[in-house]
């Protein structure tokens, strides 16, 4: 049996609920392995397919989603026609509601959303639409390693024509901070520390604040090209921007917001995931 590999097939960018963290934005490296016999080609599986088409698998499955332990005791989801409704309690009291399209959600037979869960339910369904000689497959998943300061967030793009117009999905991203030309750890850990876990809101898609069980929400919600989106969660959580929260906004919004406490040329080089982003500069 013979056994072939490509790492950093792809990378999934998602979501997914926390019971202590709330919505986590996260990015995950894919790794692949399969392992088989040789076809008339002589090959386990032709590269060319394997990076088209299981790419597009997982992408197909799992990026730019919200992932839901839909086992949890904190939740509850129901579907009507071809929408779903989530409903998510936090350990703080808070509640998430999310409310979209139902391609927009992974439900996880899961009380809680962890790698290997997840490796282990996209091999499987994998394995289930690759040709009869593969017998096996491996799907490692792993987060990039960050040596430097890095937050969790999540957004929705309403005009984006592709997934990202998704109401609730994210990314874990690096961030570099440059102070008059002279780069400062100590702001990229601060400001690390102010983003973690955050949802980063539009302003002009902020529907609504109101309390519940004493806690202070915000409520955003737009209609897209492929539905009605909405989203509540607790206010803390939430930076909201002027700007469309696509990551050359939120750059441009740091740089200005890093400008206004501390004098001096700033600029921001700002993630959106893994190898890629935008810079900002104040």
């Amino acid at each position: 049996m013979a056994r072939l590999f490509i790492d950093n097939l792809t990378v999934m960018d998602f979501s997914f609920l926390d019971s202590k963290r709330g919505v986590v934005g996260e990015s995950w490296i894919v790794d692949i392995e399969l392992a088989g016999e040789l076809d008339d080609q002589g090959m386990v599986f032709d590269f060319g397919h394997v990076k088209k088409q299981i790419k597009q698998f997982i992408d197909a499955q799992a990026d730019h989603r919200l992932l839901v332990p839909v086992s949890s005791p904190a939740c509850r989801a129901s579907v009507s026609d071809d929408r779903l409704s989530v409903e998510f309690q936090l350990s703080s009291g808070a509640m998430i509601s999310h409310q979209s399209p139902r391609d927009a959600v992974l439900l996880v037979d899961t009380d809680a959303i962890n790698i290997a869960q997840i490796a282990n339910d996209l091999q499987v369904k994998l394995k289930s639409i690759l040709p009869e000689n593969v017998h096996e497959v491996l799907i490692n998943l792993r987060a990039e390693n960050i040596n430097g300061a890095y937050y969790h967030y999540t957004h929705g793009l309403q005009k984006h024509l592709g997934q990202c117009q998704r109401i609730a999905h994210g990314h874990r991203s690096r961030i570099e901070i440059e102070i008059n030309g002279k780069r400062s750890q100590q702001h990229e850990e601060q400001w690390a520390g102010r983003l973690a876990d955050i949802y980063i809101a539009t302003e002009s898609h902020v529907i609504e604040e109101f309390e519940l069980n004493g806690i202070k929400h915000s409520r955003i919600a737009y209609v897209a090209e492929q539905g009605d989106f909405s989203i509540s969660l607790p206010s803390s959580q939430v930076l909201i921007i002027p700007y469309v929260s696509t990551v050359e906004n939120i750059a441009v919004y740091l740089a200005e917001s890093i400008a206004k406490e501390n004098p001096g040329r700033i600029k921001v080089k700002a993630f959106e995931g893994i190898e890629k982003g935008a810079f900002g500069e104040a």
